[in-house]
């Protein structure tokens, strides 16, 4: 039997436990040999769940005296560009998890590391192994639809909840929505496209209803809400519908005693820099232009996508198991039916995590390269200025810096 191969994980939060922690545990070609999280508490809570990981609080300390065969990186954004220079500069093959990094110049950081250092690098767009959005990516390059003119899509997330409560919806930790959320999206249109080079971005967002104007409850005798749900007057007298409470154990006092961190932070007093609705449009080279509106305040989770072709227009939804096509000349009806995949994201996360075990062992895998891992976030980075500075931006002012 061909030795395990033996792999860490930076970053314990949902994606570090949940996704690719459990993903990890499921194979038996490989094993979780080392966590690391800042948090001594919570990493010894996740230790749990694997076979004896050596628990580590110093991500360089550990690439120095664990022999690693990979490093999966789901710490926050901001740390995802010195996490990757690290573990690259220690010969170590590493995923990170969208997005690369919160900047172009970060990711051009990285990118130099993975230039000098020849390992398996890989970013965690999972959204590629979406069986949906496979078989659209299918029709696209078939020809059915001609030459692609227009591409639309929407994400409606119930998300205020998890991103406005917790280190998502800071600006200083996430590089804003556009980019830690919005890249998934960007990176999607690139790919359905054939990567052309996105020219320029606009972009119009705000938070339109999670802040203190917009309590969904009334405030009583002057008592404020917050700071926390689990603390909040009106989580605890059932009041607030908003409210969501995590796990004692790995979110509670003891673990918050340690890094001071959060989680059930009050929504409704967000960093007011990101948004909580909005729509950003790309203009591609080749004259592609593409259009991308997410919104955090809905009651249920999916993303459309509609994609105008010369010769037909196809719609598809991530939480259908169809893909519908009107041809233009025809007046014809096409419906594709995909069949389901298990795993989370519509079966998109088992896909990115055999992706990457099986690249560690030489195979070769279409994955997202890093270079569009940065594009993605030159757009998402572009969104943000367009917001902040009220104007259509240049992708090349970032590109070329």
């Amino acid at each position: 039997m061909d030795k395990k191969l033996n792999i860490a994980i930076v970053g314990l939060g949902n994606r570090g436990k949940h996704c690719f922690g459990s993903l990890l545990k499921q194979r038996s070609d490989c094993r979780v040999a080392a966590l690391c999280d800042t948090n001594r508490h919570r990493a010894e809570l996740v230790a749990r769940d694997h076979d004896d990981p050596a628990i580590y609080t110093d991500f360089a300390e550990m690439l120095d005296k664990e022999q690693l065969d990979g490093v999966v990186i789901t710490t926050p954004d901001e740390f995802h560009e010195q996490c990757a220079v690290l573990a690259l500069q220690k010969k170590v093959n590493v995923i990170i998890d969208k997005p690369l990094a919160t900047t172009v110049s970060g990711c051009k950081n990285i990118m130099a590391e993975v230039e000098k250092s020849g390992k398996i690098a890989m970013i965690g767009f999972n959204m590629r192994h979406n069986p949906i959005l496979l078989k659209l990516k299918e029709i696209i390059d078939s020809g059915m639809l001609g030459r692609v003119i227009m591409i639309e899509n929407s994400e409606y997330y119930n998300g205020g909840r998890t991103y406005m409560a917790r280190w998502n919806g800071k600006k200083s930790s996430s590089g804003g929505l556009w980019i830690h959320k919005g890249c998934h999206d960007f990176d999607v249109f690139n790919w359905l496209l054939g990567f052309p080079k996105p020219r320029k971005v606009t972009a119009f967002s705000g938070m339109s209803v999670f802040n203190p104007d917009n309590y969904p409850f009334e405030i009583e005798n002057e008592i404020d809400p917050g700071p926390s749900c689990r603390e909040c007057y009106y989580y605890k007298n059932g009041k607030c519908p908003d409210a969501a409470v995590y796990n004692e154990d790995e979110w509670g006092k003891e673990a918050q005693a340690l890094d001071g961190y959060v989680k059930d932070s009050c929504m409704y007093q967000s960093d007011m820099s990101v948004h909580d609705n909005g729509i950003a449009i790309v203009e591609y080279e080749n004259g592609v232009r593409a259009s991308h509106s997410e919104c955090f305040v809905t009651g249920k989770s999916y993303r459309s996508y509609t994609i105008v072709g010369t010769k037909g227009i196809a719609y598809t939804k991530t939480d259908d198991t169809k893909i519908t096509i009107n041809t233009r000349y025809k007046k014809e009806t096409i419906t594709f039916e995909i069949t389901p995949v298990e795993g989370d994201h519509g079966g998109a996360d088992p896909g990115l995590v055999d992706s990457f075990v099986r690249a560690i062992k030489g195979e070769k895998v279409k994955t997202a390269t890093f270079e569009e891992g940065m594009m993605s976030t030159a757009i998402g980075q572009a969104a943000e200025l367009s917001k902040e500075e009220e104007r259509v931006v240049f992708i090349d002012e970032l590109l070329n810096k």
